[in-house]
């Protein structure tokens, strides 16, 4: 099971240099790099039909994490999450009638994979366009798929690098009960997280250097 949170610029330093940072001190626990990671956001609109007009259209979120490369994950805030295989962008683009994208709001977030122990750890650098708008930190406990059973010993070894900016316990625990952790869980995660960098944030964090 996985924890997918945000951690804040630290003072004086710009996104990149903080992800670094964090970077440094995994390694120094004795992390070791494997490979890349890049999960990717896109936000549709429903498109307004007759009957509709003056009302809030619906958003979805199209999503794609390079951990599951032969999927797409389609969600509703507060609603399902739906599991389907690539060719779910070619129908996207048949349902423009229905569901329009909202280019300007794409949204991911790449970067470095992490391997200690038992754990996973994925740094990424979260950007919508050219500029870099956060920090998402995911660390995965890789023996354990029932959230609640591991949730204590994520929180102990994310305290090790991330200090005082360990988050609590992801609102998609708290409904699975002990139920099996799946891939949808974490996609959940990264859109709440996705969201919450959006309305944070009106103007740019420092670029990428």
């Amino acid at each position: 099971c996985r924890s997918v949170s945000q951690v804040p610029v630290a003072e004086g330093k710009s996104v990149q240099q903080t992800v670094e940072l964090l970077a440094r001190r995994l390694e120094a626990l004795g992390a070791d790099k494997q490979g890349t990671f890049g999960v990717d956001c896109e936000t549709y609109h429903t498109a307004a039909t007759l009957g509709t007009q003056g009302q809030t259209g619906k958003l979805m979120y199209v999503m794609h994490n390079s951990e599951y490369p032969l999927s797409c994950f389609a969600l509703f805030e507060n609603g399902p999450c739906l599991v389907a295989d690539a060719n779910f962008d070619t129908l996207m683009v048949k349902l423009k009638g229905f569901f329009q994208n909202a280019k300007a709001n794409k949204i991911e977030s790449r970067g470095t994979r992490y391997q200690y122990c038992d754990f996973l750890v994925k740094l990424g650098t979260v950007t919508m366009g050219p500029s870099a708008r956060g920090i998402s930190v995911e660390v995965e406990y890789c023996p354990c798929v029932i959230a609640n059973d591991c949730w204590n010993l994520l929180m102990e070894f994310m305290q090790s690098f991330m200090g005082s900016h360990t988050p609590g316990i992801p609102s998609v625990f708290g409904s699975k009960h002990d139920s099996t952790y799946s891939p949808g869980d974490t996609m959940v995660q990264y859109m709440e997280l996705f969201n919450k960098i959006r309305k944070q944030q009106q103007v740019p964090v420092a670029g990428i250097r």
